[in-house]
């Protein structure tokens, strides 16, 4: 069924009742199906409304291609530079045991992925739910915009130019110290994991390009001149 509505947002589902009659099975195993698949952001959830295949209506909306074609891959970065860190460390200092367990299950299925489209699904996913969980309306609903220039077709090909198996192993390793730095309810060393994580990120967008890949992201720069200020 939701591969046959894949990519329609405003496609509803049935209600559970009537889901557990098409498949024979209990309302109890189809709320659990519900919710993984809502985790995996294959289904979206609207009080009041009901349950909905694909993502939201924000995230593949006229905003966000508009947007796509006035900003740049740069751009991008910049901004997720400026506002994941804080997510991360938020999520650092909120952690529930299930949150962690969710974060688990997603980095192991981007980890395991095995061609691009399957490690923007559980990558983007992976960070929505550090997202999810910093409780912030707001910023989920920028990471949601972003969220949704990402999906955009050009921007797809051009992350598949830039994604390598070297790429997506180091992509693996950062977000295991993300992980483990929320695991540790540390927000302080979830912040830098992700920082690194996406200054990396950055650097091979520079890279793909063809700008100097020397060149640093803002916040790494601004790092080194107050280090500098320190030393004198």
């Amino acid at each position: 069924m939701l591969t046959e509505t894949s990519g329609l947002t405003s496609t509803r589902l049935p209600p559970e009742r009537q889901l557990a009659d098409a498949f024979g099975v209990g309302r109890r195993a189809i709320r659990t199906a519900l919710e993984v698949l809502e985790e995996e952001g294959a289904v979206w959830r609207k009080q009041g409304r009901g349950t909905f295949a694909g993502r939201p209506a924000a995230l593949n909306g006229s905003n966000a291609r508009k947007l796509s074609e006035h900003t740049n891959p740069i751009e991008v970065m910049d901004v997720r530079i400026e506002i994941e860190p804080a997510l991360a460390r938020m999520a650092a200092a909120r952690a529930t045991p299930k949150l962690i367990q969710q974060l688990e299950k997603l980095a192991e299925k981007a980890a395991q992925s095995v061609d691009t489209p399957e490690w923007e699904q559980w990558d983007a996913a992976f960070h929505a739910k550090i997202a999810a969980a910093s409780g912030n309306q707001l910023f989920i609903a920028i990471m949601d915009l972003i969220d949704g220039i990402r999906h955009n077709g050009p921007w797809q090909d051009f992350r598949s130019r830039m994604r390598s198996r070297g790429r997506t192993a180091l992509s693996v390793e950062q977000h295991e110290a993300v992980l483990n730095a929320i695991r540790r309810f540390h927000p302080a060393d979830a912040e830098a994991a992700m920082r690194r994580h996406l200054t990396s990120l950055r650097d091979a967008v520079l890279v793909e390009l063809g700008e100097p890949s020397k060149q640093m992201a803002p916040n790494a720069k601004g790092a080194e001149n107050r280090s500098e200020h320190n030393q004198r």
